[in-house]
């Protein structure tokens, strides 16, 4: 079936699935992120984490309750801040 999403691309899709996949590669081309599986970084920019400095405002519980984020996600996201000199919130409710 061929689908558009709003952007304007054009693709085709066998499901029902809105998921447009050149949306999805222009999602996974952000330099800030290690390498993370597809539903991380869905998760992430679902949340509207877009840089490393805006993990900060996070903690890793409250990351590991987004839908498609897991505990697999952590340590390289743990190495890139650490390497950056950005931490995660300690304890709390997201400001």
């Amino acid at each position: 079936m061929k689908k558009i999403c709003p952007i304007g691309h054009s693709f085709e899709k066998t499901s029902d699935c809105p998921t447009c996949p050149k949306c999805e590669n222009a999602k996974q081309s952000n330099p800030e992120f290690p390498k993370l599986g597809k539903p991380a970084h869905r998760a992430l920019a679902n949340a509207g984490i877009l840089k490393l400095k805006d993990l900060g405002e996070w903690t890793e519980r409250e990351l590991l309750a987004l839908h498609g984020f897991g505990p697999a996600a952590i340590p390289p996201l743990r190495a890139a801040m650490k390497k950056a000199g950005v931490g995660f919130r300690n304890g709390g409710a997201k400001k």
